[in-house]
């Protein structure tokens, strides 16, 4: 992995403006993005995943939503200073997204051809001719069968596998630097996820380029990713390289998250885990610890403030104050 970084996230803040309040769903988060890396950002639904992924490609609607706070930063420039017009050339040739449901992205009444081509004329100033061709090309990279014919088809004539391929296709067709992964194998079966998990990874290599996946399927991370970030409650609980986390998991939310997962080892005689409660409420997000009604590890100060994300030791973080401070460590 190198070590140029290519996004740096500063304390950003996503809220929502809803009728029953203001829904505050990313909540002071910070990380960075290096070139060629695999970012895994996992949590259950409501976390602040997918709200995150749409802060830095500027896509957050407003109203309701609205970025209150926070830098975005990409190859040193800050995004969120950006017009529209700047954010529309950094979209789809830059950061490129894949979305959890190619149906909802691609357009129903449109052929793949027009999708695909009107990316690349716009971004990579060909005539239609040479689009076409390079689509072809893209769609052969994905592995869908007859690319010359297939071209022409609407959404509605391909598998899901096979929308998601063309999903992908279209974000890697102007090599961008960072593709977001939004949940894009989460409603394909499981041989199908990992059809498109080995896609991702050889045009990874093929590209070079930088991928933040978001997802809630912890398999799926440890099968892609290099880095994790724990999501809870619109915060980073806790961020370490793959097997670090996966090894020695330090907050109580993480342990939880690992321990629902079914064991293949051995004959199992207990029961899947699950953790206890409900995600918190994100109209009314606490000033303490917002995992401390559900966690087994909680003290007083849990409930009366929430821990910061500090280093624990070399490359791993933690916002706990049952972990930190056991064992605190400074760089």
């Amino acid at each position: 992995m190198s070590q140029e970084k290519l996004i740096e996230i500063k304390n950003l803040k996503t809220f929502f403006n809803t009728e029953a309040g203001i829904a505050r769903a990313v909540n002071d988060v910070s990380f960075d993005i290096y070139k060629g890396e695999v970012l895994g950002i996992v949590g259950e639904s409501g976390s602040g995943k997918s709200v995150t992924s749409m802060s830095i490609n500027r896509l957050i609607p407003n109203p309701p939503g609205e970025i209150v706070g926070g830098e975005i930063f990409y190859k040193g420039k800050d995004l969120l200073k950006y017009s529209y017009e700047q954010m529309s050339e950094i979209r789809g040739k830059e950061i490129s997204m894949i979305f959890q449901e190619p149906m909802t992205s691609l357009n129903p009444v449109l052929r793949i051809s027009s999708q695909m081509n009107e990316i690349l004329v716009k971004h990579e100033g060909l005539i239609e001719e040479e689009a076409t061709k390079k689509s072809i090309e893209m769609l052969k990279r994905v592995g869908i069968p007859e690319p010359e014919r297939r071209i022409y088809d609407y959404p509605h004539q391909f598998s899901g596998g096979m929308r998601q391929r063309v999903m992908i296709a279209i974000a890697l067709a102007c090599d961008p630097k960072v593709l977001i992964a939004d949940e894009p194998t989460t409603a394909l079966d499981v041989t199908i996820q990992a059809q498109i998990l080995d896609i991702v990874k050889r045009l990874r290599k093929e590209l070079g380029m930088a991928i933040i996946w978001i997802t809630h399927d912890l398999g799926v991370v440890a099968g892609i990713a290099d880095r994790v970030a724990v999501m809870y409650g619109g915060f980073i609980v806790e961020q370490a390289p793959v097997k670090k986390l996966y090894s020695t998991p330090k907050h109580p939310y993480t342990q939880g998250l690992l321990s629902t997962l079914p064991k293949l080892e051995g004959e199992r005689t207990e029961r899947l885990e699950s953790i206890k409660g409900q995600p918190p409420d994100l109209h009314n997000i606490p000033d303490s610890c917002p995992f401390a009604p559900r966690c087994i590890h909680v003290s007083e100060k849990c409930q009366n403030e929430n821990p910061r994300l500090e280093m624990t030791d070399p490359e791993h973080q933690v916002a706990c104050w049952w972990n930190t401070e056991k064992e605190n460590y400074s760089s």
